[in-house]
């Protein structure tokens, strides 16, 4: 898929400025008391897989563009559908220094089928959780089609 510089630039631009008028939105999944951060590291992984590498365009594009749904998602979402933890190397700061230790990390997703202009979408939403720190946004996957239909089932409705 061949994006056109201006069209790009104007989603880029669109959901950088929608991101930085989310501060923070509580989850229900997560209760009342605890709440998501929308903060630099969110966008910084929308645009980059890792420090240095950045994602192509295309891929850029169609995460920006969905971007402006990831608050509603986490607002409404009761039922986690994914959950994964490991230990990752993260930069931790102590006594003015920066210095990279090996942290455990917790990844939670929620998917949700969005009606874009009156096209269903299906996306995923991950929360990231480093140490006992905060939970923040963390990325939102599209669900990528070949046949550019959605299925939401597989089969037969009635009994899956």
């Amino acid at each position: 898929m061949e994006i056109k510089d201006r069209n790009f630039e104007i989603v880029r631009n669109e959901a950088e400025e929608y991101y930085k008028t989310i501060d923070r939105v509580t989850c229900p999944y997560f209760g009342e008391g605890e709440q998501i951060a929308f903060n630099s590291k969110g966008i910084k992984h929308i645009k980059f897989k890792s420090d240095r590498v950045a994602r192509n365009r295309s891929d850029q594009y169609v995460r920006l563009k969905h971007l402006k749904f990831a608050k509603r998602i986490i607002e409404k979402s009761r039922t986690l559908q994914e959950y994964s933890e490991g230990q990752i190397f993260d930069e931790i700061k102590s006594e003015h220094r920066r210095e990279k230790k090996l942290v455990p990390v917790k990844y939670y997703g929620f998917i949700a089928i969005i009606n874009d202009s009156g096209r269903l979408k299906r996306l995923k939403i991950i929360v990231k959780q480093v140490g006992g720190g905060e939970k923040y946004f963390w990325s939102i996957i599209p669900f990528w089609t070949s046949n550019k239909q959605l299925k939401m089932h597989s089969g037969n409705v009635e009994e899956d």
